[in-house]
């Protein structure tokens, strides 16, 4: 029976994907163990290390469909050691002489941390593939709504208009950046490890720098210059990238929930095929969706932190701090699996209103256009002067009710240097976003020129 959401039959679609389950399974953890012994073998064989025929019996016989995995738990249980029970099911499986040769010189470390390695490589090409993906979706969004008006809003209220168009450049730039940081991470972590007990490689013999660098070549990955066991930066910065995501993904849907608001209106999650609000309140149209991405989001940042945790290593290895990953690692990519899945579906039928964002343009009664005002009489009279005026005109109009353009046509000082006309063409918020859709195509042009989005 699962007792966890990344497992649990009715919860386990909003933390993580059928496809990140499959590759953080007992499964392809043990593949990816077997996968290391194999390649060491048959490296090993090639610089005469050990016998060929016991390096090809080994390599034929390391596929985790061949062993059980339940007795392989209950061997766990009994020896408490992660490794030995498997390595002792792919043994039985050879010829007694060759599977002697089995796991001759790493130590436990190299094979589980190699194997993490392997499936977190496996779980970047997701990660990679759907962020170009929910960049898609961001990059259609700012194209379409290029030149849609709507409130920009700094410290929760109103404060000057922008497009929805530039909304999304600037999520879609900060996606394109965290997909750079993806890239970058990449040598850094696509590493393996075959340093032996404290990290000296003392049990590989005298070939041990050309074996190390045979069996990285075999499994695709950089050879590191001297032991990462107790240096976990390789693993803690790839948690804090994807930290950054899933913080980005987070803001995006939060900041979806806020603009839903009833009072707000001017985006939604599609609604429909079954979708339920309540079991109280039929009307209820909840941002489920979104929902759940902040929620996971929030509970990623303490995965990160956890992983931060396994860096205090004590020596040359420490099993209590490396252990931490093994529980936070799987956690964090697969939240950030599930954000990345659920975010593209949200933008792919976003509903945008763009009729209540003209109207929440006009909710002010024309104070979201002040600093354009005070721009327009800045020209005449002075910029110290004109923020006075303006401030003055706020002040009295909105303590009584009245509109901006009420409130500066009952000001004699005003209405010589500003005629009507003028004013109300200053008062139109339509016209003053800026060079937001510029800005916008600037965005644009760079992400098309980059590719990225055609993965």
């Amino acid at each position: 029976m699962a007792a966890s959401v990344f497992d649990m039959v009715l919860m386990k679609h909003l933390w993580s994907t059928d496809e990140l389950r499959a590759v953080f399974s007992d499964e392809n953890r043990v593949r990816k163990w077997f996968e290391y012994e194999a390649q060491l073998a048959l490296a090993q064989a090639t610089l005469g290390i050990i016998p060929a025929a016991a390096a090809q019996d080994i390599a034929a016989h390391a596929r985790v469909e061949a062993i059980d995995l339940e007795a392989v738990a209950e061997g766990i249980r009994t020896t408490r050691h992660p490794l030995v029970p498997a390595l002792r099911a792919l043994q039985h499986l050879c010829c007694p002489e060759h599977g002697e040769w089995l796991h001759y010189g790493p130590t436990t470390q190299d094979v589980l941390d190699t194997g993490t390695v392997l499936q977190l490589r496996e779980a970047h090409a997701v990660f990679r593939r759907d962020l170009a993906a929910v960049g898609r979706e961001v990059y259609r969004l700012a194209e379409t709504h290029r030149d849609t008006p709507m409130v920009g809003r700094t410290h929760s209220v109103q404060a000057l208009p922008i497009t929805f168009g530039h909304k999304c450049a600037v999520w879609l730039a900060e996606l394109a950046r965290h997909d750079a940081r993806l890239s970058e991470v990449e040598p850094r972590l696509f590493t393996g490890s075959m340093v032996g007990a404290v990290g000296t490689q003392a049990s590989f013999g005298p070939k041990a720098f050309e074996l190390e660098a045979l069996l990285m070549q075999r499994l695709g990955l950089h050879v590191a210059d001297v032991s990462w066991q107790p240096a976990r930066d390789r693993f803690a910065e790839y948690a804090n990238v994807l930290g950054l995501l899933g913080g980005t993904l987070g803001k995006i849907a939060g900041e979806i929930r806020l603009l839903g608001h009833n009072e707000i209106g001017e985006l939604a999650e599609a609604f429909g095929d079954g979708k339920l609000g309540s079991s109280t309140m039929p009307h209820k149209r909840n941002p489920a969706t979104c929902e759940n991405i902040v929620t996971v989001g929030t509970s990623l940042r303490y995965n990160v932190a956890l992983i931060h945790e396994a860096m205090q290593q004590q020596h040359e290895r420490d099993g209590a701090a490396w252990k931490v990953e093994w529980k936070a690692l799987p956690e964090l990519c697969m939240g950030v699996g599930a954000m990345l899945e659920q975010m593209r579906s949200v933008l792919a039928d976003l509903v945008v209103d763009a009729t209540r964002m003209r109207a929440n343009l006009d909710l002010l009664g024309g104070y979201l256009l002040t600093e354009r005002v005070m721009f327009e009489l800045s020209a005449k009279v002075g910029k110290q002067t004109a923020h006075e005026w303006v401030v003055e005109a706020s002040v009295h109009g909105m303590d009584r009710g009245l509109t901006l353009e009420q409130s500066l046509c009952s000001m004699p000082a005003v209405a010589a240097v500003m005629d009507r006309e003028a004013l109300g063409a200053a008062l139109d918020p339509t016209t003053y976003v800026g060079l937001a859709p510029r800005i916008v195509d600037r965005v644009l042009e760079r992400i098309r020129a980059s590719g990225w989005l055609e993965r």
